[in-house]
C-alpha cells in the first residue's frame, strides 16, 4: 500500500466517504489547475455534496498531509491575493493595499479572507508548486487571483482582446518595447510583485515618440498616473528582484471589468472559525494572543438552563451531571449540523457561532424541540432551555487559550439569553429582519412578539423578539 492510499485510509475513517472519494478522484486524476487553491465550496456545489462535510473533510484531509492550507488576504475590488500564509497569524496588517485598485483596505475575516487548499507536494507534484515557471496567465489565473474570481475558460483569449503587450523578465532583466497607446486609460501592472502604473492616455494624437521607464521590485509603490497622448510608446521595464516578474499592458475598460466581474462563494475565515471542525482539529492553534481581527456578521446563540442547582438537589449529582452532559451532546450536535461551532460552555450555559441568523434560528427550533423530547423520555420537566440570539459585527480574539470573540454584539447576545423563560428563544431585531428567518419561521408556523427592553450595560434599549 502505497502512502497515498494510507492517508485517503486515514481519511475515509475521520470524514464522510462519499466527499473522500470525490477528494481521492481529484487528486488522482485532476488537474494540476485543479488542485491548487480549491474553493471547498465550489467543489462541493460541482460535486452535488454537502458543505459542511466538504468543509470537514478537507480540514481533516490537511491535517493529514493530504492538503496545505492557505489563508489569502484578498482585495474585495478586483478578487487579487494581496497576502497569503500558511495560518490566520499571518494576518497581521492594520491594512493592505491593492496596487491594481490603488486602494487600501482594513481586513475583516467575512470579506477579505479566503482559505483555500492545495496539493500537497509529497501526495502529487503539481506546476504551482513551482509559481515562477507557470505560463504568465496561469500565473494570473493560479496565483493572483482568488478562487472567489470566477474566471471565464478563454481567459487568455479575452484577455488579449485588451491586452497591448506580456513581458516575461528574469531577475535583473531589461526590456525595451514599442507599443501604439489608444486613447484610453491603460494599466501596467505584475501580479508578482502587485507593482503598477497608470496611464492616462487623452488629448490629440502624436507623431512623437514617447518614452516611459518602469521599475519592478519588491518595494515598489505605486506612481501618480502618468497623462500620455495617443500614438507610439517607448516602454522601458527593469526587473530589480530576484524572481521572474509577468507585467502586462492592457486596457482598463469594460472588458477587463467584465472578465472580473464574475464572483462565486468562496470559503471565508470567519465561516471557518464558526465551523465545529475547525475548532476541533486546531484547538488553539489559531490566533496569536495580540491579534485583534474584525469580523462584520456573526450571528451568536446562548443558551442556558433553568433551575440546574435545584435539578442536582433533587436527583442527585451524578444522575443530574449524566443528564447535563446528555443535553451538551445533543446542542453539540444539533450546532454542528447547522453549520455552527461551539465557542465554550460557562456551567450549563453554552455559547455557540453561526455563519447566518437562519443557521442560528433553525439550530435554536431544533435545541427546543430536543429539549422537550428529552424530558419526554423522563417524564419530567428537569431540562429547561432559556435560548438567545443576536447577529453583529466582533472581534475574533485568543483568550485564556482559546479563540474567542469580543464585542458588543456578544455583550447583547448573552443578555438577551439572560430575559428568556424556559423554552423561549428570544432574539434581536437583527436576526428576525433576515428574510432567510423569515421564511423558516412562515414555514414552521413560528410567530413573534416584540418588546422593548433595557439590557445592563447597553447604552439604548433593544427591541426583543419572543419566538413561539
Amino acid at each position: 500500500m502505497s502512502e497515498v492510499d494510507v492517508l485517503f485510509a486515514a481519511l475515509r475513517q475521520a470524514a464522510d466517504p462519499q466527499t473522500v472519494e470525490c477528494i481521492e478522484n481529484l487528486v488522482m486524476r485532476g488537474s494540476d489547475r485543479d488542485l491548487n487553491r480549491i474553493n471547498a465550496l465550489a467543489f462541493a456545489d460541482a460535486h452535488g455534496l454537502d458543505q459542511e462535510k466538504t468543509i470537514a473533510a478537507f480540514l481533516h484531509a490537511a491535517r493529514i498531509g493530504v492538503f496545505e492550507m492557505t489563508w489569502n488576504v484578498l482585495c474585495p475590488g478586483c478578487g487579487g491575493v494581496l497576502d497569503t500564509g500558511a495560518t490566520l497569524k499571518t494576518v497581521d496588517r492594520d491594512t493592505y493595499h491593492c496596487a491594481l485598485c490603488a486602494a487600501g483596505y482594513e481586513p475583516t475575516l467575512d470579506e477579505m479572507v479566503e482559505v483555500t487548499f492545495t496539493v500537497n507536494p509529497r501526495v502529487r507534484r503539481i506546476a504551482a508548486h513551482d509559481p515562477d515557471r507557470l505560463p504568465p496567465f496561469e500565473y494570473y489565473r493560479q496565483i493572483f487571483f482568488s478562487s472567489g474570481v470566477d474566471l471565464p475558460d478563454d481567459l487568455e483569449a479575452r484577455f488579449k482582446r485588451i491586452q497591448l503587450e506580456m513581458i516575461e523578465l528574469d531577475p535583473g532583466e531589461k526590456a525595451f518595447v514599442s507599443l501604439q497607446l489608444p486613447a484610453q486609460f491603460v494599466i501596467i501592472f505584475d501580479p508578482v510583485t502587485h507593482s503598477a502604473q497608470f496611464i492616462d492616455v487623452q488629448g490629440e494624437p502624436t507623431d512623437e515618440r514617447q518614452t516611459l521607464s518602469m521599475v519592478i521590485s519588491h518595494g515598489h509603490a505605486l506612481n501618480e498616473t502618468v497623462t500620455l497622448r495617443p500614438g507610439l510608446l517607448r516602454l522601458t521595464l527593469e526587473n530589480h528582484t530576484d524572481r521572474r516578474v509577468v507585467p502586462n499592458v492592457c486596457i482598463a475598460g469594460d472588458e477587463l471589468h467584465d472578465i472580473l466581474g464574475r464572483r462565486r462563494a468562496f470559503l471565508t475565515a470567519q465561516r471557518l472559525l464558526t465551523n465545529q471542525s475547525f475548532r476541533d482539529i486546531y484547538r488553539t492553534d489559531t490566533l496569536d494572543i495580540d491579534q485583534r481581527l474584525k469580523i462584520t456578521s456573526l450571528t451568536f446563540l446562548f443558551t442556558d438552563l433553568r433551575g440546574s442547582t435545584a435539578l442536582y438537589e433533587r436527583v442527585g449529582d451524578l444522575a443530574a451531571f449524566d443528564l447535563v452532559r446528555a443535553h451538551f451532546r445533543v446542542l453539540h450536535e444539533i450546532v454542528a449540523t447547522e453549520a455552527g461551532a461551539v465557542v465554550k460552555t460557562i456551567g450549563d450555559a453554552v455559547m455557540a457561532t453561526f455563519p447566518s441568523p437562519d443557521r442560528a434560528v433553525a439550530a435554536a427550533l431544533r435545541m427546543r424541540e430536543a429539549m422537550l423530547a428529552l424530558n419526554a423520555e423522563r417524564g419530567s420537566e428537569d431540562l429547561l432551555l432559556k435560548i438567545g440570539i443576536h447577529e453583529g459585527p466582533c472581534l475574533a480574539v485568543s483568550m485564556n487559550d482559546r479563540q474567542d470573540y469580543f464585542g458588543q454584539t456578544v455583550n447583547i447576545a448573552s443578555r438577551v439569553q439572560g430575559l428568556a423563560e424556559p423554552q423561549v428563544i428570544l432574539t434581536t431585531e437583527a436576526i428576525v429582519g433576515n428574510a432567510q428567518v423569515s421564511e423558516i419561521l412562515r414555514d414552521s408556523g413560528i410567530t413573534s412578539v416584540s418588546r422593548m427592553e433595557e439590557l445592563q450595560g447597553i447604552a439604548r434599549e433593544v427591541r426583543i423578539f419572543a419566538l413561539s
